[in-house]
């Protein structure tokens, strides 16, 4: 990210910073990879180590089934009866040593505040509305956003009122990133990416509450969640500076690279994490060779899984699916277009599908508890009939 700033800070870092009544302001800094990655200064009321109360809460890592057969796999998320807070509500799917995903149905506030203490959260908002509250400021979201936010952040997820908020979430275990390779040597986006600076949206108002009390903050690291009390309000913050902070993107804003031919999926990559990266299919012209077939070519994904979550319209290689299910294509065998999408897609001049694909470097293993979601047909729907 580039360097951004809010509220009052001082002239110089790691320098007195006085209230009114003569007291000091309590600086923090907040980085990554110990003082050498991305990080940013913040200037609280009171001091962040503040605790008055700390405990474990439960463990949360999912449990996995056990090995199957290899196979393609259809889930169907919105059969999840799963509802609540934007941490209640998560529904694990999948997920490996790098990364978990899940949807959530957040149909209430967040009352406790919350922190990822493990890595870097990514948040897609399917649909619905609201604020995505932090200690560095609010963002407002709709659908379409990707919500970014960084290691350690306290935040919480208010929806509207009536309005229930439905996310693909991925829970990284490290910093995820705008793609290397559309970045020059000083971090700029690239005039051949297919978003820049612009388009990107950090918080939009920070305020601030001095209040003492007691405040719970969930924190989750090495695989639980932490209770902490804290004797005041968690966003304290009276200002801050640095290139660590939560920020959007609408997938809206998302230009897609085109071509004579079909372009591989590599052109829509979107952010990536260590391991995996994320893409986004969003509406676009088709390949403009007189002979061009539009819909992708069957391939082995060689060295990684394939995730795809549908979000709107009619994806132009897929039958049977829904919107919001996730289908996963593992490594080993081949996968592409169903029956018949081939020669339907030749002769198309668009296509008007959006969804979001992660791709990840080692296997992923299915959550038990996501069975009862699952199409067991799928495997076998490239399976042309016989009249």
């Amino acid at each position: 990210m580039y360097y951004r700033q809010m509220g009052k800070i001082p002239h110089k870092r790691h320098t007195m910073f006085k209230k009114e009544d003569g007291s000091l302001f309590r600086e923090q800094v907040m980085g990554t990879r110990g003082f050498s990655g991305t990080q940013s200064i913040l200037y609280h009321h009171y001091m962040p180590t503040e605790v008055v109360k700390s405990e474990l809460a439960c463990h949360y890592l999912p449990q996995y089934e056990d090995q199957q057969s290899l196979k393609h796999r259809h889930f169907i998320t919105s059969k999840s009866v799963k509802k609540g807070n934007g941490l209640q509500a998560r529904e694990y799917i999948l997920g490996n040593q790098d990364l978990l995903i899940g949807t959530a149905s957040i149909t209430e506030p967040m009352k406790s505040y919350y922190r990822n203490g493990d890595g870097d959260e990514m948040l897609f908002v399917h649909y619905g509305t609201g604020r995505l509250e932090t200690m560095f400021g609010t963002i407002t979201y709709r659908p379409g956003d990707y919500l970014l936010i960084p290691i350690g952040t306290i935040y919480r997820i208010i929806p509207n009122e009536k309005d229930t908020t439905k996310i693909l979430f991925v829970e990284s275990f490290s910093q995820i990133t705008t793609p290397r390779r559309y970045r020059n040597e000083y971090g700029q986006l690239l005039e051949h990416s297919p978003f820049c600076e612009r388009d990107l949206r950090g918080p939009e108002i920070l305020e601030t509450f001095d209040e003492k009390g007691e405040f719970e903050v969930i924190t989750k690291s090495r695989g639980a969640l932490h209770s902490h009390i804290l004797g005041h309000h968690p966003f304290d913050v009276v200002g801050w500076d640095g290139y660590l902070y939560p920020w959007a993107f609408n997938v809206e804003d998302f230009e897609p690279i085109t071509g004579r031919i079909h372009q591989p999926p590599p052109v829509h990559q979107t952010f990536e994490g260590n391991n995996f990266v994320v893409c986004s299919f969003v509406p676009r012209l088709f390949d403009y060779h007189p002979e061009a077939i539009p819909a992708p070519y069957y391939h082995s994904n060689v060295n990684s899984d394939e995730l795809l979550y549908y979000v709107k319209g009619n994806f132009m290689s897929r039958k049977g699916v829904q919107l919001e299910s996730i289908t996963l294509h593992p490594s080993g065998i081949p996968h592409g277009p169903h029956p018949g999408k081939t020669e339907a897609s030749i002769g198309k001049k668009e296509t008007l599908e959006l969804a979001v694909m992660i791709d990840t470097f080692h296997p992923l293993k299915v959550v038990k508890n996501a069975m009862v979601m699952e199409d067991p047909a799928y495997m076998y729907s490239w399976t042309e009939k016989m009249e």
